[in-house]
Parts: structure tokens; sequence; C-alpha cells
């Protein structure tokens, strides 16, 4: 789902709130669309994207699983007929939607959208008293299950690796202490408990529970793992010099995008942390800038571009490996072994991969 910015003073004309894309001009300016091209939008969200694609010429497959996205794109799918296919799906899948010579862009939006945050009946934020929900697609567990069902040790790995907070054990623990007497329902609720478990200082920056929310987004919508395999997935489905152009926020989604493009274009992605990946002959070459961030004027008009970085690559014309996509393969995203809860309840020891 892309993470846009929204500019409450900007009013499109059916739209009641025009959203502002994150480093617009810059994934424009690597794209390059142009008339003909098939362009593949993996996180459509409010089209911002999409519509830049589309005023160029391009032709684009708009994926998402977020049923207010999905609307906005049916009515911008009537305006832009033939050029523009909104299909429901995770962006994982995109090349089950790629035509048979391939596309010459992929471009991806990671991470939860304000559209989502502003919304109190999705449960995306303690901002606003809501069910704590967080699903995407509104559809499975929700953070309300995982809070409410999952063992205090897989708590703090979730709060830990996903949130990277210091304190997840304590926070972990405290959670299980409240629930025996009342599950958690809401996001103030839980937000609540971190605050009194975890003293704010004057001179924090942010609320305590911000880690734990974070966390519990990334784990109920299993955003890394849908990262990983959606770089995959680009792999397949790009054509030679086609390109590759990635927006994240978070140092977790970074990492993952800057590993597979270092690992596919030959060099190394190593870490001694990690097993031993074998090298592969090169995929993609990176691009120049391999990176780019927003700049202080945007940053001004958009805040949440602060942390947004947007990494870039080309595909050469190597086939893909036989083992892509393996677990051997997966094993480069660091991606932790995290159990998962059935939406009926109950605990299982199977991974998100």
């Amino acid at each position: 789902m892309a993470r846009e910015g929204s500019d409450p003073a900007a009013k499109g004309d059916g739209d009641p709130i025009r959203h502002i894309p994150v480093l617009l001009c810059e994934v424009v300016n690597a794209v390059q669309p142009a008339p003909g091209q098939v362009i593949l939008d993996g996180t459509f969200g409010a089209g911002g994207y999409a519509r830049a694609f589309l005023q160029a010429g391009a032709n684009v497959i708009a994926l998402d699983r977020d049923p207010v996205a999905l609307a906005i794109g049916r009515a911008l799918e009537d305006e832009h007929a033939p050029h523009l296919r909104v299909i429901e799906a995770r962006f994982s899948s995109l090349d089950q939607f790629s035509p048979a010579d391939g596309l010459d862009a992929v471009v991806l939006d990671i991470g939860v959208s304000s559209m989502q945050v502003d919304e109190a009946e999705r449960g995306f934020s303690f901002r606003h008293e809501g069910p704590l929900d967080m699903r995407m697609a509104g559809k499975g567990v929700s953070a309300a299950d995982v809070v409410n069902q999952a063992r205090p040790g897989d708590l703090a790995r979730i709060f830990g690796f996903l949130g990277e907070e210091r304190q997840a054990g304590r926070i972990a623990r405290a959670i299980e202490r409240r629930r025996i007497d009342e599950p958690f329902r809401t996001t103030r609720d839980l937000a609540g408990l971190i605050e009194l478990t975890v003293k704010r200082k004057p001179t924090d920056r942010i609320h305590p529970a911000t880690k734990v929310f974070q966390a519990l987004r990334a784990y109920v919508n299993d955003e890394l793992g849908e990262l990983a395999r959606a770089l995959l997935a680009a792999e397949r489905a790009l054509k030679p010099g086609g390109r590759l152009a990635v927006v994240t926020f978070h140092s977790l989604e970074d990492r993952i995008v800057k590993r597979f493009v270092q690992a596919r274009s030959g060099k190394s992605a190593g870490s001694r942390h990690l097993p031993e990946v074998a090298r592969k002959p090169a995929t993609f070459s990176p691009a120049r800038p391999a990176m780019v961030s927003a700049g202080a004027a945007e940053i001004r008009r958009n805040p949440r571009a602060r942390s947004a970085k947007l990494r870039l690559a080309c595909r050469t014309a190597e086939p893909v490996a036989a083992d892509a996509g393996s677990p051997a393969d997966m094993a480069l995203f660091g991606l932790p072994d995290l159990p998962r809860l059935s939406v009926f309840g109950g605990q299982s020891d199977a991974t998100p991969r």
C-alpha cells in the first residue's frame, strides 16, 4: 500500500482530499514513462504515481489489497480505459499480471498510507480511538488477535525485531498481565498501557507506543515478507532494461531492498549474522544514483517524506536463476522466523515465508 502524505488545503475533483505522492518527481525521472510502455504500480494507494505515468502516455497495471484504494482505482480506471487496469492483489504476486514480453518498470511505495492512518475505524494509529485492527485488506488476523492471543515471548520478538523496541519484553509481560482480566479492543487502550509501562521522558520525541504499533502493523500484514517476495517477482517480470523503483520509509524495509540489489548486481550482500548466500549472475545493475532521498522543500511541504528513500535498479538480460525464490534464496533478506496466528485463534509454528 502506498504511503502518501495529504495536503488538507488541496481539494481534487471528486476527491475529499488530494494526496501527495512522496518523491513523485524522482520516481517519474527514474521510471521515464513513455507512450506504449507497461508500468506496474504495485502499491496503488490514492493513485498519485499511476496518474503521472498515465499522463506520460504509459499503460499502467495497478495492484492494491485495500478496499478504499480499490474504490479510488475503479473510478480512475473508467476515466483512463483501456490504459489502466486496477487489480485486487498483493504486490508479491505482481509477476502474475505481467505481459508476455515483460514489464518496462515496477514501482513500489512501501508502508501504510495516510488514508489508512487517518481513518479511526481502520485501527492503524493511536492518535484516534478505534478498533485494534490494522489489516490492510480487512481480512485475516487483526492486531487485537495478536495482542490477545500470542505468547508473551513471541510478542517480545515481534516488538523487538519489527519495531526495534528496546523494552519489548517488558511491554509483552505487561500485556500478558492485563489481558487476563480484559482483552485489548481499541488503539488507545493498548497505547495507554504501553505509556504506563514505558514512562515517557520529557526528551522523548515519539510516543512510547509508536514502535509497538509499527511492529504490529508489519506483522499483521506480513510487510517484510511481502516486500521480499515482491522484489523476487519483479526480477521475474521485468524485461531487459526494465526499471525497478522502490520507496521505503523504515530502515528494515530499506535494508531488504539494498541487500537484494547488491546481491543481484553481483556485489556482496553478506552479513556475519546471516547464512552465506551463493552469488548469482547479475540480474540487476544499480542505477546512478542508487538511492535518492527527499529534498528540503518536499519535507517542508510533506513531513512524512523525511524518512523516505528511493532505491533504483535496472534489469539486465541475464535470466532468472532456477532456484530464485527458494528458501535458500530468501535467506539473503534476513527475515525473522516468527510464528503465525490462525484466523480462528490459536498459534502455529508456520512462518510468513
